[in-house]
């Protein structure tokens, strides 16, 4: 099964946070990872913000590995139904459209994803 990891999971994952066991196994197999190219975004930008453009750019160089997906319009059009069903932001939309438009499994911790099937939702509180 494809997995899509959330700008929230990467980042928990490059800090070593709590829940950063439960996005290796998902990121442990490239082959069967979907990365949309907002989280590319998401991610380049926090970790340029904390660590500077080197860790940023070592931290997209991992995530290039999986399966780069740009936005297009089938992604788009589905992400504005999902963001008026689940009252999500833009970005975390366009994820989860992704996610759907490839039958794969989203992996976060953001709160905005608690709850909507296909997911697989971590605590931030409560590490697995």
């Amino acid at each position: 099964m494809k997995q899509v990891v959330d700008s929230s999971g990467w980042l928990e994952f490059f800090a070593d946070g709590p829940n950063a066991a439960a996005f290796a196994a998902p990121l442990a197999k490239p082959a069967d990872l979907i990365v949309p190219v907002i989280t590319i975004y998401e991610v380049f930008k926090a970790v340029f913000r904390q660590r500077g453009e080197h860790e940023a750019l070592q931290a997209i160089a991992l995530m290039r590995q999986g399966t780069v997906i740009d936005l297009n319009e089938q992604i788009a059009l589905l992400a504005a139904k999902l963001s008026l069903t689940y009252k999500t932001p833009m970005a975390d939309s366009i994820i989860l459209a992704t996610a759907q438009q490839y039958q794969a499994q989203l992996w976060t911790q953001d709160d905005d994803f608690q709850n909507i099937p296909g997911v697989r939702y971590f605590s931030k509180t409560t590490p697995p």
